[in-house]
């Protein structure tokens, strides 16, 4: 894990094809709890579901990740309320996932 969370994040304009079933599951290896699921479009990203003892430890980790997110710019979607936090990953312009995607799971778990 602490490979992954060594990297940056590369913005990605949409040139490169999202990972297949097989890279996907070799990055997984390499992060912590996270599960791969797939939309509608059978299009695949990573999500984590966080638990916390009250709202505001919630809300200061939303704010932890918000801040990871800029730095990388790689912006993720996060939800958030009483004693839990969501953290859906996934590169938008490819619809799918990239090793960004991963590096940015494996800096959010250091929080």
């Amino acid at each position: 894990m602490s490979e992954l969370s060594d990297k940056k994040c590369i913005p990605c304009e949409g040139n490169i094809p999202p990972f297949d079933t097989k890279e996907i599951h070799r990055y997984l290896k390499k992060i912590d709890g996270w599960n791969v699921k797939s939309d509608e479009e059978k299009s695949f990203f990573l999500i984590k579901e966080f638990k916390f003892k009250n709202f505001l430890e919630s809300q200061n980790f939303s704010n932890e990740v918000g801040i990871i997110a800029e730095k990388e710019g790689h912006h993720p979607d996060i939800s958030f309320g009483w004693g839990y936090c969501k953290i859906k990953i996934f590169t938008h312009a490819i619809k799918g996932l990239a090793e960004s995607d991963f590096i940015l799971a494996a800096k959010i778990d250091k929080i």
